[in-house]
């Protein structure tokens, strides 16, 4: 699950609790507009916590979140995108439309639970191509 936050109002401490609380991975950062500018990920909270002066440590989340963010858009393989997450190390990549805008939130998990069932019925039809099952 996924939520647009407009980066304006919302402040790092709010993101923190989101993704303490929702056992959420990645809190999505949009403009007024909905477009993707970002990604607060629990690296980016642990990461600002360590820089951080004092209990009263408030900062806006724009200052916090990650800006070059890795995206997947709805053409793309979900092979590829699964490549990319491995490669660099994400759990989640958020799905974004032709305008920017976020449409989902791709999780790693998730992906390879998909590409493990395409490979489980290529190897079924596999099987049943040599053992001529089906075949006349």
């Amino acid at each position: 699950m996924y939520a647009c936050k407009a980066r304006r109002q919302f402040v790092a401490h709010r993101a923190a609790k989101i993704l303490g609380e929702n056992q959420t991975d990645i809190v999505v950062m949009c403009d007024p507009h909905g477009k993707l500018t970002g990604v607060i990920t629990k690296t980016d909270v642990v990461r600002q916590i360590g820089r951080c002066g004092g209990p009263g440590c408030t900062m806006a989340a724009a200052n916090v979140m990650t800006r070059a963010v890795i995206l997947s858009r709805p053409g793309d393989l979900l092979h590829d995108a699964w490549s990319v997450m491995k490669q660099r190390g994400l759990k989640n990549i958020p799905a974004v439309n032709e305008t920017s805008q976020p449409i989902g939130v791709l999780n790693a998990r998730d992906a390879l639970e998909v590409l493990l069932e395409e490979v489980e019925y290529e190897e079924v039809l596999l099987r049943d191509y040599v053992m001529s099952v089906g075949y006349h």
